[in-house]
């Protein structure tokens, strides 16, 4: 090959570099764009999926019923899945919203009154004595006390503001991943081999093995923890609305925020219960009591039920995804994370033990480590 014969073949390989950068270019534009068009949906859409891949095998047996009309399965499963949304919350923001307003025109007044503590209250561990001087203060003078804490207590307002507006969006994005839910819920079948063929796209072999321990992690851990803890909220919530306990919308939402994490309900039961003995009649009072702690240790029995075999998920990463996901996306986020980052470790953990058994050490080279 001559001098002449050489330049041309650079010139033609920095022109095919060139025409290949200038479309990867392209392609990673129009990949950014795309993905930015729909980031703000993703979360809505990403939780949507996850409904259905939950409720897939339900919505089958529906369907089969029904004469194999998918379509009508999964118009029943979004109008019992917003029914089951929207009737709890508006129940709990309701009384939330009256117990507020009772409160609220009862300080206008002056006719509040607080029961004043009992000493044992002092005898508490580390706090005790703070909370008995506070709680005795406003016994004594209400009025006083929430002057003298008003910098916080306005601090606090403005968090209950801003935790209203994020819940009232967090229902919305609840309700359109129902309905998003439906729509994949129609198109199940193709979803899954469109899945499928990806995934085996990506990892060959395995990529059929992993899409369906995908779809069995994203089950069992819907069930499992998600399940579970809005089981624990729902029955949190009926034993607060019978005690008509103040802003009982709030606190069931606290509740299934710390059963989402694997927290136990009795950090915000606890307290409650404690409150219910210094102002109701200590029967009652003892029942919810005896109540809080049932709902607490539900889970202990709930989980095995749920949860499926061969998912054993640490703690952690629940909890790490649960909290991670709420920051990212806010109230959607607390429940998509929880599955997703579960989903990534089954995954993880799959993969690796596959590569171990595809490729298992020799024994010179386990001669050579030992």
């Amino acid at each position: 090959m001559n001098i002449s014969d050489t330049a041309a073949a650079d010139r033609n390989f920095q022109k095919n570099a060139m025409a290949s950068f200038i479309q990867i270019a392209a392609v990673a534009l129009l990949v950014v764009f795309c993905f930015r068009i729909v980031a703000p949906f993703l979360s809505i859409v990403v939780w949507g999926m996850i409904i259905a891949v939950a409720l897939y095998p339900v919505h089958v047996k529906l369907a089969g019923s029904l004469g194999g009309r998918e379509k009508l399965s999964a118009t029943i499963f979004v109008f019992l899945g917003l029914m089951i949304l929207l009737v709890p919350v508006y129940t709990l923001t309701d009384s939330s919203v009256a117990a507020l307003k009772t409160v609220g025109a009862a300080l206008d007044e002056g006719s509040v009154s607080i029961s004043p503590p009992d000493s044992s209250v002092a005898e508490w561990p580390l706090i005790g004595e703070k909370v008995y001087e506070i709680w005795n203060g406003a016994a004594a003078n209400l009025e006083g006390t929430l002057n003298k804490f008003e910098d916080q207590l306005r601090s606090l307002g403005g968090h209950v503001l801003r935790f209203a507006g994020s819940m009232a969006i967090g229902i919305l994005q609840f309700v359109l991943s129902i309905i998003i839910a439906g729509v994949f819920l129609v198109g199940a079948e193709g979803g899954y081999k469109m899945s499928r063929t990806f995934a085996s796209s990506l990892a060959g072999e395995r990529g059929k093995v992993l899409t369906d321990l995908a779809v069995e992690t994203i089950r069992s851990v819907a069930k499992g923890v998600l399940g579970v803890a809005i089981i624990q909220a729902l029955l949190s919530a009926v034993g607060l609305v019978v005690m008509h306990i103040p802003a009982a919308g709030i606190w069931t939402f606290a509740v299934l925020m710390l059963a989402i994490m694997q927290l136990p309900p009795i950090i915000i039961l606890g307290p409650i219960a404690v409150w219910v003995f210094s102002t109701a009649d200590p029967v009652p009072a003892t029942i919810f009591a005896v109540y809080a702690l049932f709902v607490s240790v539900s889970d202990s029995f709930l989980k095995p039920l749920f949860l499926g075999r061969g998912m054993e998920t640490p703690m952690l990463v629940i909890l790490l995804g649960a909290i991670g996901g709420m920051i990212l996306a806010g109230i959607v986020g607390l429940f998509i994370g929880a599955i997703v980052l579960a989903l990534g470790y089954e995954i993880l953990v799959a993969w690796m033990e596959t590569d171990e058994l595809n490729n298992p050490r020799q024994p010179a080279e386990e001669a050579e480590a030992g």
